[in-house]
């Protein structure tokens, strides 16, 4: 008789709930984890709410951290009880959008060929890690070392906001000098002013409605704030830069309004980077998009995932040069799992990322 687990199923739109399935059988390339920390990110709202379609009866979340119960017969280079993180995108490392260095893109493994999004399967195509154990496929790839000193907590946000956030600035292509604004101080959006300031922007603008936010985001490297429910963030910034307008606009929510403020915000020839998950259509509006000829750049991401990937967040984290431990807000037991989705889904009481312990 199969063992069984606790895990956060999705059953149908509206209903996210804790029950039990049997833990995972082991393939010869796979890895379980016994999951140690996890946490819920805004695309599993997105799932909840059935704005992201998902089967019913799978196990979400994307964000494991954990410790290797048992490795594939297959997998070389790793040990059981090693603590580990991998990536929300689990690239298959040789699919043909691998080769081309986008495994988030990886259309390995889909009988009608490939689809956007093809590396994200954790939680999506995949059952997640919202449980006490996750098959993650492709180990070899795909499972990245925990350094000793740092804790779970630590790297909770590498698997993927860090790497989503940071891959918007390193996509928008920010150089030593530049000034960026980023749209929307969510977790995305301060893991992107951290990776701006990182990147080596001497001038990082923070725009969002909420206090509190702006307030997290001076700490993590916002060099002005703007309150978006007080000024018009689009005339502010061109009086912050004198007219002259930003190099680089991150958006980070996924509405029109703030990609067209992204986009108004531009000087000639700046890129627009999108980290947004936008739920309709987007309309570019003339006038900011110069009819065509701004010379601008829209640039889209998706995090990329990997172990190198992982290693390269942890090595920021393990010299310093960025924390992210004022992120976690709230911490929960797997078990109330359910409430904790109802806090973040309804964003009460200045939630940014809540910490999920089986």
């Amino acid at each position: 008789m199969a063992m069984k687990m606790k895990a956060a199923v999705f059953v149908e739109p509206g209903r996210i709930v804790l029950d039990d399935k049997p833990i995972p059988d082991v393939g010869p390339l796979d890895a379980l984890l016994r999951v140690t920390t996890t946490t819920i990110c805004g695309t599993d709202v997105h799932i909840l709410k059935g704005e992201y379609p998902v089967a019913r009866g799978l196990t979400v979340g994307h964000e494991p951290v954990g410790v290797i119960e048992k490795l594939g017969s297959a997998v070389k280079g790793y040990c059981e009880g090693q603590r580990v993180i991998a990536g929300a995108i689990t690239p298959s490392g040789w699919s043909n959008a691998c080769l081309c260095g986008c495994g988030a893109q990886d259309g390995a493994g889909t009988a009608h060929g490939w689809k956007p999004l093809g590396g994200w399967r954790l939680g999506n195509t995949i059952d997640g890690c919202q449980a006490e154990y996750v098959l993650v496929p492709d180990a070899m790839v795909n499972l990245a070392p925990v350094p000793d000193e740092l804790s779970d907590e630590q790297v909770l946000m590498c698997p993927d906001i860090m790497s989503t956030g940071f891959g918007g600035a390193e996509r928008g292509g920010i150089r030593i000098g530049d000034t960026v604004a980023v749209f929307a101080q969510g977790p995305i959006g301060l893991c992107a002013t951290a990776g701006a300031k990182l990147s080596g922007a001497t001038t990082v603008i923070g725009v969002d409605r909420l206090a509190s936010r702006l307030e997290i985001a001076r700490r993590m490297g916002a060099d002005h704030v703007i309150d978006s429910s007080r000024v018009d963030p689009v005339e502010e910034i061109l009086r912050l830069t004198g007219g002259r307008g930003v190099d680089v606009a991150i958006e980070a929510l996924g509405i029109q309004a703030t990609f067209e403020a992204c986009l108004r915000v531009l000087r000639p020839g700046g890129t627009l980077s999108s980290l947004g998950v936008y739920s309709g259509d987007l309309t570019i509006p003339l006038g900011a998009f110069a009819a065509g000829l701004g010379d601008h750049q829209i640039v889209t991401t998706l995090c990329p995932g990997g172990k190198e990937r992982m290693r390269r967040l942890m090595a920021v984290i393990q010299a310093g040069r960025v924390d992210l431990g004022p992120m976690v807000t709230h911490r929960f037991k797997l078990d109330d799992i359910e409430r904790a989705y109802d806090l973040f889904g309804h964003q009460r009481d200045g939630v940014l990322k809540v910490a999920i312990t089986p």
